[in-house]
C-alpha cells in the first residue's frame, strides 16, 4: 500500500519466516552454526529455543535452505500438538514415507526403512520439529526419544531438530533420557540496540529503499519500545511507514514512533 510512495518495491516488514529477509545478527549466525554442526556431525538431536517472536521459524527456513537435497532428506513439521500415533503419521508423510498399514509398528517399520535407505543412497535425513513446546501429548516426547534408537554402531539415522520457546527446556528436563541426548543446543534472544538498527537497516534495504526513512531517534524509540524482539519492530515500524504515508511525512521521527506504539497499547 505504502512501497511505491516510500521508494520501495515490497513489504519490508511482514511478519512472514520469508528467508530473504533472514537476519544474521550474531546470535543468528550462532544459533545456524550450531544446527549445521548437529547435522554435519551426526550429532543426532538439537534444541533451539527463542523467545516469542525473536527469529525461531525464520532461522528454520534459512537451516532448510543450507541442506542441499542431494545430500540431505528433511522433514519439517510445523503443527506438532498430535497425539502420538498422528504424530508419527505426520513424520511418515513429511518423509514421504508410505507404510503397508496405519498401525504404528507399520509406521514405524517403514521409516527405519527409509532411514537406512537414505544412508546407504549416501543422504543424511533431518527431522524439525518447529513449535516444539505446543506438544501436548507426553507420549510424543517418549516418540521423539524412540526415533533416536534408530541408529548403527557408529552412527545415527536421523538428526532430530526441536525449535520451541524456552518453556519447553523445563518439560524436557524431567524427561532424563531424553534431555541427556540433546547433544546441542542454543538461545535465540531479543536483538540489542544496534543490532535493532542494524535489523531495520537490513529489511528497508532488502525491500529497495535507497535513503534512510526513520531519523536516529525513532530507531532509538523502537528499540525502548520494542525490547529488540523482531517481531514487534516489524509490526511497529510497519505502522510508522503506514501513518508516515497517511500524513505525508517525509521521514518516520520519535514523535511518530511514540504515537503508534500507544496506539499498539
Amino acid at each position: 500500500m505504502y512501497e511505491e510512495y516510500w521508494g520501495l518495491t515490497i513489504p519490508p516488514f511482514q511478519n512472514v519466516p520469508d528467508p530473504s529477509f533472514f537476519f544474521s545478527s550474531a546470535q543468528h549466525r550462532e544459533g545456524l552454526a550450531r544446527l549445521m554442526y548437529a547435522v554435519t556431525n551426526n550429532k543426532g538431536s538439537a534444541l533451539l529455543v527463542g523467545d516469542v517472536g525473536c527469529g525461531k521459524t525464520t532461522l528454520s527456513r534459512e537451516f532448510i535452505i543450507e541442506l542441499s537435497q542431494d545430500k540431505y532428506d528433511v522433514g519439517l513439521i510445523t503443527n506438532p500438538s498430535l497425539p502420538s500415533k498422528d504424530f508419527l503419521e505426520e513424520i511418515d508423510i513429511q518423509l514421504g514415507v508410505v507404510p503397508s498399514n496405519g498401525s504404528k509398528v507399520a509406521m514405524l517399520r517403514a521409516l527405519n526403512e527409509r532411514l537406512v535407505a537414505n544412508m546407504q543412497a549416501g543422504k543424511d535425513t533431518v527431522l524439525i520439529i518447529d513449535e516444539a513446546h505446543c506438544i501436548r501429548d507426553p507420549d510424543v516426547f517418549e516418540e521423539l526419544r524412540m526415533l533416536l534408537n534408530f541408529q548403527m554402531n557408529d552412527r545415527f539415522l536421523l538428526t532430530l531438530i526441536l525449535m520451541a520457546q524456552p518453556e519447553i527446556k523445563d518439560i524436557i528436563k524431567r524427561i532424563k533420557q531424553l534431555d541427556q541426548r540433546i547433544a546441542i543446543r542454543h538461545h535465540l534472544k531479543p536483538l540489542d540496540q544496534t543490532e535493532t538498527v542494524r535489523y531495520i537497516g537490513f529489511r528497508l534495504q532488502r525491500a529497495g529503499a535507497k535513503s534512510p526513512l526513520f531519523t536516529d531517534e525513532a530507531l532509538q524509540r523502537i528499540w525502548q519500545d520494542t525490547q529488540g524482539v523482531p517481531r514487534l519492530i516489524n509490526t511497529l515500524c510497519d505502522l510508522c511507514l503506514l501513518e508516515g504515508y497517511t500524513t505525508g511525512a517525509r521521514t518516520v521521527d520519535a514523535s511518530m514512533v511514540t504515537r503508534t506504539s500507544s496506539s499498539l497499547g
